[in-house]
């Protein structure tokens, strides 16, 4: 493959090129090769790599984790005990977002239940939002 340009890259690795810029800055995708000219050049391996990042970011891992998982891609023959780890975390944290957003369903839910679809002034919804927000307030 021919060293193709960032434009090229941002279209074959479905990224913008502002996000291969950030990338290149966090150090998850090596600086690119430069023409005479100053232009970014990029190859095979940076179109893998970036489809890489754009995948475990779609599937919300964090930089440094990706930035790990990388570092041990690069080692094929170690064990896959830190990989493991690193999508066991992920899974728990995924795991405790969703319980987080059940609760919060329940309590918008529970709003809309006792909702006399009356008048504002009259609304639960608007009641219970102002309650819980001074109790917060409250709190801290």
């Amino acid at each position: 493959m021919k060293p193709i340009a960032i434009g090229e890259l941002s279209r074959q690795a479905a990224v913008k090129v502002p996000t291969i810029r950030f990338y290149e800055e966090r150090g998850l995708l090596p600086r690119a090769s430069r023409t005479e000219g100053n232009r970014r050049t990029y190859g095979a391996a940076d179109v893998r790599r970036l489809r890489f990042i754009r995948h475990a970011r779609e599937l919300g891992f964090e930089i440094e984790d990706i930035r790990a998982l990388l570092d041990l891609a690069e080692q094929p023959e170690r064990p896959c005990g830190e990989v493991d780890a690193i999508a066991h975390r992920h899974l728990a944290d995924i795991d405790d977002r969703i319980a987080r957003l059940a609760g919060l369903r329940a309590e918008v839910q529970a709003m809309l239940d006792e909702c006399s679809r009356g008048r504002v002034r009259e609304c639960r919804i608007v009641e219970v939002l102002a309650d819980h927000g001074k109790c917060l307030h409250e709190e801290h």
